[in-house]
């Protein structure tokens, strides 16, 4: 599993290292009143790669992690830079510096907010995220570097395809919890990962400004790799190795209790839905739909008796019913497709099947065809002393029918507007009036 930051709003500590007089003048200015950037002596120009790694309370293993990413870059023949991007409250920041790492002084706001405060700060072209526990073997670097030179916008690195140390995965994660949220990620979006949880994974800069990433948690993970999937970037699987905790050190989630692995997982999941909505609307939708116009079309005459079962006005309503509901089903996934859309292929394809005029009038004629047949309930109303014709009489099918249509006529309509508002855009409106 991936290291947390989980957010601590009520306490961030002041770190308790030193800088000396020429890390400080090294540092330039503060990024804002919360970051500050801090380079070391010997700091590169213009990087190929940044290693992007956030860290809190790791000055057990950060020394020997920045030299292994120093290591693996010049294994890997690329100029490269360590950004450490750091929320200690012990002396991590100072090893780093003192490695040959740049560190990034931030609040302790959460695992995806650190990768978002850095973006400001990546110079290379290439960047590549992990952990610093020395979990991950930086030292294995070139993989990664040769699959984006060779033009791979994601590399995303996986444990099933490389090793994992004995010891290294508690069993409920090994065997279970990452297979399963793998499983069920590949299902919603036809994707063929084999280990969404990953922590080292590699990314051109290009890209990972276009993914516009918002997780501020655990869920950075999961969002990552699916709109890698949305974006459609040229991926592949880089076979990583993992090894197991080094003795005395306690991972994030051991350091945040029992349940931090679950929560991790749930909010995981909540990403892969939120982010996959169409797969839950638009599929279901036609079934709904299909199932309901099925029940419902053929008892517009009359009941209907097969063997021992008639199918009577009752049978007619459960048929509306699940008409409506499929028809909403897909309208909110085609919105939900529209949203989530970073290629804009899903937005015109709906917009031409949905062409605002032939669509306004198909349900303003499906709406006044509903009217019609249900008109026939409100004659007999008015008409037979106040009172409704018999369960089995035509007139009330018909009308449940054309209840059905009017619905879908005025859905069809209303799921129109709304299609055709995302095309709407307003300039910078400013401070105006203010």
């Amino acid at each position: 599993m991936v290291d947390s930051h989980a957010s601590d709003p009520a306490h961030v500590a002041q770190p308790r290292w030193s800088v000396s007089a020429a890390q400080a003048e090294r540092a330039g200015p503060a990024a804002g009143p919360e970051i500050t950037l801090l380079r070391p002596a010997d700091d590169v120009d213009s990087p190929e790669v940044t290693i992007l790694i956030p860290a809190v309370n790791e000055e057990a293993t950060i020394a020997e992690f920045v030299a292994w990413c120093h290591e693996g870059l010049r294994r890997a023949g690329a100029v490269g830079e360590v950004l450490i991007v750091d929320s200690s409250t012990d002396r991590t920041a100072q090893l780093a510096l003192d490695g040959g790492a740049r560190v990034l002084k931030t609040p302790k706001r959460g695992l995806g907010r650190a990768y978002i405060d850095a973006l400001p700060f990546i110079r290379g072209k290439y960047v590549i995220m992990g952990d610093a526990d020395c979990t991950y073997d930086f030292r294995q670097l070139a993989p990664f570097v040769a699959a984006m030179r060779s033009g791979t916008e994601y590399a995303m690195g996986s444990r099933w395809k490389g090793s994992i140390e004995r010891g290294a995965m508690p069993a409920l994660h090994q065997y279970f919890g990452t297979p399963f949220t793998t499983w069920i990620l590949n299902r919603l979006y036809g994707s063929h990962f084999s280990d969404i949880h990953c922590g080292m994974r590699g990314i051109t800069r290009a890209a990972l400004y276009r993914m516009g990433l918002e997780s501020q948690s655990w869920e950075y993970a999961s969002e990552m790799v699916l709109k890698s999937v949305r974006m459609g970037l040229v991926t592949t699987e880089i076979p990583v190795t993992f090894y197991k905790d080094r003795n005395g050190r306690l991972s994030h989630h051991k350091r945040s209790g029992w349940f931090s692995p679950f929560q991790a997982a749930w909010i995981n999941l909540r990403a892969m839905f939120v982010h996959g909505a169409e797969f839950f609307l638009f599929k279901p939708g036609i079934l709904l739909l299909s199932l309901g116009l099925l029940l419902t079309l053929p008892l517009s005459f009359g009941n209907i008796t097969v063997g021992p079962v008639t199918f009577s006005l009752y049978w007619m309503l459960i048929g509306l019913t699940m008409s409506v509901l499929g028809l909403q089903s897909i309208f909110f996934g085609c919105l939900a497709a529209v949203f989530l859309d970073y290629t804009g292929r899903s937005r015109q394809r709906w917009r031409q099947v949905f062409g605002y005029t032939g669509t306004v009038m198909a349900s303003g004629l499906l709406f006044a065809l509903g009217f019609g047949l249900s008109v026939a309930v409100l004659v007999h109303y008015l008409t037979h002393d106040f009172s409704l014709p018999p369960p089995a009489s035509v007139i009330d099918h018909l009308a449940i029918a054309g209840l059905m249509f009017m619905i879908m006529g005025f859905s069809t309509f209303c799921f129109t507007l709304l299609l055709h508002a995302t095309e709407v855009h307003y300039g910078d409106r400013g401070d105006v009036g203010a």
